[in-house]
């Protein structure tokens, strides 16, 4: 058994297509029109046929409560491995995103927290 897709809920799938790919740097994987929304995946330019990241539209009622208290708290909605968070910080920062948490190494662990500007948390870490 392994993970085939994750989701994370995104107030918009057109702002959250343009920062998960131009500005994370992901790549299309489908692109699925399904009425007023899309079936949209994005996936590692390094593991192409791995785990797919759905951009799910977040228009569920239990969905704007969720994310409000994931925020509040600063818990994010999921993680990415990078190899160095200092540097993705660093590139990440100069493109104008905006972080909740800048690098923090505990141990043998580095993370860092940022904003998606679709209403989620992303937590960086390397070294696991």
């Amino acid at each position: 058994m392994r993970i085939h897709l994750s989701s994370v809920f995104v107030d918009d799938q057109e702002k959250a297509e343009r920062f998960y790919t131009d500005v994370l740097g992901f790549v299309k994987k489908h692109d699925v029109p399904l009425g007023e929304d899309r079936w949209l995946t994005v996936v590692s330019p390094e593991d192409p046929d791995g785990t797919e990241l759905l951009l799910e539209p977040s228009g569920h009622p239990a969905v704007r409560p969720y994310k409000t208290a994931l925020v509040e708290d600063g818990i994010p909605a999921t993680s990415f491995a990078v190899d160095d968070v200092h540097a993705e910080f660093r590139r990440l920062r100069a493109l104008g995103v905006r972080f909740t948490q800048e690098p923090l190494e505990m141990g043998p662990v580095t993370t860092a927290v940022l904003d998606d500007t679709c209403g989620n948390l992303v937590q960086l870490v390397a070294g696991q």
